[in-house]
């Protein structure tokens, strides 16, 4: 089992920046890789970032590879993704998910998910 808690939404203009956090707690997390997703109103839920917790290799959905990073924070058992110069189109609920092993691009893969934090970027 693991637990994971998302915060750091908010309110931002086009441009800005904001970071998102993702508390995990549970079984150890040496096994375990770290997605984020985002849903938009009325859209799918999509695949944006992941780590392995371990290795730390990353990988990212193209509209958002040079200007997102995640990251993670061994002794903190958080996991980032830091999200620079937003548009309006990154508005969505971003929800983060974990699965053991290696990462995945689809949500089917993973098994457990945090309860979202709302993103909205205004023009």
């Amino acid at each position: 089992q693991v637990q994971l808690v998302e915060s750091g939404g908010g309110l931002v203009q086009a441009g800005g920046s904001l970071r998102l956090s993702c508390a995990a707690s549970g079984r150890t997390l040496n096994n375990v890789a770290i997605g984020w997703f985002r849903q938009a109103p009325g859209k799918d839920r999509h695949f944006v970032a992941a780590i392995t917790w371990g290795v730390g290799s990353t990988i990212y959905t193209d509209s958002v590879k040079d200007r997102f990073t995640i990251s993670r924070d061994n002794a903190k058992n958080t996991v980032y993704l830091q999200m620079n110069n937003l548009k309006p189109e990154d508005t969505a609920v971003y929800y983060c998910a974990a699965k053991f092993y290696a990462y995945a691009d689809y949500v089917g893969a993973y098994a457990y998910w945090g309860q979202g934090t709302q993103v909205t970027v205004s023009s």
